[in-house]
């Protein structure tokens, strides 16, 4: 870990002057020749302050771990030190092999906050998850949105509970065996309380699709880049974390010889082997380049894992039917056994939504499968629909036993969606609560007339600045012991223990993956070693040759249940089966 500065000291390059204001005085601060600001007194009991450049200001501190009164106000000092972790006996988890859980704090529980999801850990490890991963949890102005907007991301958001809950936090899923990843934003601030640029050259000229990009090339860029990897270290060091989701790394824009991903990576690894216990990083990209998880002796980057968009597609199309979009090169069920055995179904092959070639094949004889994470349900899947509808809003219980199925029982790494093991009924919408009335608008009009533009009708897209967009996408707990809920959390149950029970559903070798399809008639099968995975779409019964001796796990969406007689299996509409030879 990079030698710290001293205490409330700052990096500010291009400002002729800095005062600090600390506890409403003012304290004059000196300039190191690299661009860095010491106070010139003794600073030890200080609590709140902030920082005054060339008269303007106070501003929050760029690395502040507090912001009790939101993120245009003084920061306030956390000694991370404090909290006495019963951790120390955790050695942590590899992500190879696991199970993750994706929630978002401020709707996974009525109370929104990191104390009151400590009170539902129980019901993961119940499940059988391995991983929570959190969406960004970093201070944004407002009071609630999915967390993609923060500006401060060495602070806590505070309604969540601030920094000393989130400590408190990880110390109950540790205790609980649960390792925690968390969801960080790197390659964009969000649109109000950004005051970096003040400081100094921490953005570029460039833009992506959600704001400024960092600058992570040009004057200036080491101390950016070590901005950004100190703070991943912080999470694993302060916070206990056991890995990070990097969001959206393709807007990462980066023509240094080693890209800030190698970095990261690096820095990772090495930290990793200092506190023994494993570190993983996950990335989200759109690129489907493999370069990314190719370790860095073998000339990749050395991330651990990362998102595989094409496995969502292909499940949510063969269920659905909706081709729209980048849907549509999903028709077939031909593109979910390539996914099943070749990891990227756009390889290098043309993407008629982006109207060009895209992506490059994984070497599925060297690249281990747990390295790509599927799902067929996540925040962005749900939440950028136009109603923020999950697959329990369309589907039967068959259904979803067959996308839980084939999202847990297959080489790569799987991760749920909060109340996705239930089959939730309240949506996850876009939510956003930005104070500034002309920000609020904009973000409102904004996504109305983005989905107008695909033909949906605006008077059912929900206002992301109304309260109740907010409190309807909270989870609502009652529903999982109740009717139908209970039993799809049944044979989520039962589809997590058959893969702790069975070394072939965990095995991450792709080359041991067997796929047959008709896509006529709408039916798939996967095998691995003596298991096989039936899987019927349609909509009538369908008979599949299979010799196998019994029948481990059976779901449909009614009462009729998948037989086997004279070498073959026969599943009703809607089901899926797992069986044995």
């Amino acid at each position: 870990m990079r030698k710290p500065q001293p205490p409330l000291s700052v990096w500010a390059p291009d400002v002729t002057e800095v005062t600090l204001v600390a506890d409403g005085t003012e304290r004059a601060m000196t300039r190191a020749s690299d661009g860095w600001w010491h106070p010139l007194d003794a600073v030890d009991d200080v609590t709140d302050y902030g920082f005054v450049l060339d008269g303007e200001g106070p501003f929050p501190d760029p690395r502040s771990r507090r912001q009790p009164s939101g993120v245009h106000e003084l920061s306030r000092r956390f000694d991370p030190n404090a909290h006495a972790w019963g951790d120390r006996s955790w050695t942590g988890r590899q992500l190879a092999g696991g199970v993750i859980y994706e929630l978002h704090i401020g709707t996974f529980t009525p109370a929104g906050t990191l104390d009151a999801a400590v009170e539902r850990l129980d019901h993961l490890v119940s499940l059988g998850i391995d991983f929570v991963e959190l969406l960004p949890v970093n201070a944004f102005n407002g009071t609630h949105n999915w967390g993609y907007d923060g500006v401060l991301w060495y602070a806590v958001h505070e309604p969540y509970g601030g920094p000393a809950a989130y400590q408190r936090f990880v110390d109950a899923c540790h205790a609980r065996g649960l390792g925690v990843i968390q969801d960080v934003v790197y390659n964009h601030l969000g649109p109000s309380g950004n005051y970096l640029p003040k400081y100094g050259p921490y953005l570029s000229e460039g833009s992506n699709t959600w704001g400024s990009s960092l600058n992570l090339d040009r004057p200036g860029s080491d101390t950016v880049r070590d901005y950004i990897i100190d703070n991943a270290l912080m999470w694993f060091d302060d916070y206990h974390v056991d890995g990070l989701r990097l969001d959206a790394v393709h807007a990462l824009v980066d023509h240094r010889a080693t890209h800030v991903l190698e970095e990261l990576a690096t820095e990772a690894a090495a930290f990793s082997t200092f506190l023994g216990r494993p570190l993983s990083l996950i990335a989200e990209s759109d690129l489907n380049d493999p370069t990314l998880i190719t370790p860095r002796e073998a000339g990749g980057y050395g991330i651990d894992a990362q998102w595989s968009d094409d496995f969502h597609h292909a499940v949510h199309v063969a269920l659905t039917g909706e081709t729209s979009g980048y849907y549509a090169d999903f028709a077939s069920l031909d593109a979910l056994a390539k996914v099943l055995t070749r990891g990227f179904f756009h390889d290098g092959t043309f993407s008629s939504f982006r109207d060009r070639h895209h992506g490059r094949p994984i070497d599925s004889q060297r690249m281990p499968a747990w390295r790509l994470v599927v799902a067929n349900q996540n925040h962005d899947q749900i939440g950028n629909r136009a109603v923020g509808d999950r697959l329990s809003a369309q589907l039967d219980a068959g259904q979803l036993a067959i996308a839980a199925a084939l999202t847990l029982l297959v080489p790569f790494t799987p991760m749920l969606f909060m109340g996705e093991e239930w089959g939730a009924s309240t949506p996850w919408q876009f939510f956003t609560s930005h104070p500034e009335p002309e920000l609020g608008t904009a973000t409102a009009e904004g996504r109305i007339a983005e989905f107008a533009r695909m033909g949906w009708d605006p008077a059912i897209v929900p206002d992301p600045q109304d309260p109740a967009t907010f409190a309807t996408s909270k989870l609502r707990w009652d529903e999982v012991e109740q009717g139908e809920h209970a039993g799809i959390l049944s044979t989520y149950q039962a589809l997590l223990r058959l893969r702790r029970e069975h070394a072939e559903f965990s095995d991450p070798r792709l080359t041991l993956v067997e796929v047959a399809v008709d896509d006529d008639e709408k039916w798939l099968r996967v095998r691995r070693g003596e298991l096989s995975l039936v899987v019927n779409f349609s909509d009538v019964e369908r008979t599949v040759r299979e010799d196998a001796s019994e029948i481990l796990f059976a779901a449909s969406s009614g009462a009729a249940t998948a037989t086997l007689a004279a070498g073959r299996i026969a599943l009703p509409a809607h089901s899926v089966a797992v069986v044995r030879r």
